[in-house]
């Protein structure tokens, strides 16, 4: 056995303990255990504003956050190409649990997970990778294996990194990105190194940034970066191909996202043609009388944004495929009766399942009107639970 694959076996081992459901009260924790009870950690609620640029780096007193980057991109001859780039903090004990933090990184309370892929066609190609953290001076935590910091802006595990390109000190941190990925899926090398450019302002969800997710109370706060323009490069198949489209960049930070009987959800970004963009999520269960519970954001073009409930929203699932052995709602009905919008949404392919440590599906779709089919968009949808 590799010492990678012992690494590997060890991180998945140190997830599991932390995230399964407890063998003692066996009580319903939702998706991932992102139900569980959040005592000793800093819990989400409305009512706390935002701060930046402090807020695009870590909450090591909150139980999980991530920085999650898809985009829909197009090569040379028009041939469509999706990518993510995803980091995930997971704390493992609460932060009062020692009164020291502790600077050696296998005695470390955060872990680090990252996902990178590749969709083209019915190639989709994905590789994950795990480190533990490691706590420095802040004049040094760039030495870290995996990390993030404010300011100026940078995220990463290993090689694989998603940092501002401002210089400035005085600049917007978060106003240029770059992002670099290159991993390898069952033999088969991928990679990408894109630079992204805010062609539009941050965006909050819910209330001035805490997004609920059920009729509990239960969420987190949540922003969006939904205006990238993208361009640089993807390589696939040993070939370099010249890209270019569009990004979203969302963040999240909670002790405990879900209800505890909630299992999944389906989520969905959307970039509209006319220039407005589409964030929904239906979460199966949670809702009033245990029903789904359903939330959103109609963003205009100009970022400014109208929040939406599940009575502004539905989200019909109307087909299903097979993919990785699972079926899934691969074609959606999206209806925004206010904005008078009725839209299918379609997957591109149905294999985008991320065989990962908490499997998902995550890919491409497009969104047509749903009598005449002309075109609206195009964008992303995951679903967990399935």
């Amino acid at each position: 056995m590799t010492r990678r694959l012992l690494l590997l076996t060890a991180a998945l081992l140190a997830l599991a303990l932390v995230l399964r459901p407890s063998a003692v009260t066996e009580s319903p924790q939702g998706f991932a255990g992102l139900g569980a009870e959040a005592e000793g950690y800093a819990e989400a609620g409305p009512g706390q504003p935002l701060r930046f640029p402090d807020d695009h780096g870590p909450h090591p007193d909150y139980r999980i956050e991530w920085w999650y980057l898809t985009a829909n991109l197009a090569d040379e001859q028009g041939q469509p190409l999706g990518i993510q780039w995803t980091l995930f903090r997971q704390a493992l004990a609460p932060p009062d649990a020692s009164p020291v933090e502790p600077t050696r990184p296998w005695h470390s309370r955060q872990l680090w997970m990252a996902h990178a892929a590749v969709s083209r066609g019915e190639r989709h190609l994905v590789e994950e990778r795990f480190a533990r953290g490691l706590t420095l001076p802040d004049a040094e935590a760039r030495r870290a294996q995996a990390g993030a910091v404010a300011e100026p802006f940078a995220a990463w595990l290993d090689d694989w990194r998603l940092n501002s390109r401002v210089v400035d000190p005085a600049g917007d941190t978060f106003e240029q990105l770059e992002v670099s990925a290159s991993g390898e899926d069952a033999g088969q090398p991928f990679g990408y190194r894109l630079t992204l450019t805010a062609e539009g302002p941050l965006v909050l969800h819910g209330e001035a940034g805490f997004s609920q997710k059920s009729a509990d109370g239960q969420g987190s706060y949540y922003y969006s970066q939904p205006f990238w323009r993208v361009e640089g490069e993807v390589e696939l198949d040993g070939e370099t191909h010249r890209v270019s489209g569009r990004g979203w960049l969302d963040r999240e930070w909670s002790s405990q996202l879900l209800g505890p009987t909630q299992q999944g959800w389906d989520w969905f970004s959307l970039h509209l043609d006319d220039g407005h963009r589409l964030m929904a999520f239906r979460l199966r269960g949670g809702g009033r009388d245990g029903d789904d519970y359903l939330s959103g954001s109609w963003i205009a073009p100009d970022g400014s944004l109208t929040p939406l409930s599940g009575d502004d929203l539905a989200l019909i699932p109307q087909q299903t495929s097979s993919a990785a052995g699972r079926e899934v709602p691969t074609r959606w009905r999206l209806q925004l009766p206010g904005q008078g919008l009725d839209l299918a949404v379609t997957a591109r392919h149905p294999e985008r399942w991320m065989e990962t440590a908490f499997a998902y599906w995550e890919g491409e779709v497009v969104a047509v009107d749903h009598d005449s089919g002309e075109r609206q968009g195009e964008g992303y949808l995951e679903m967990t639970g399935y």
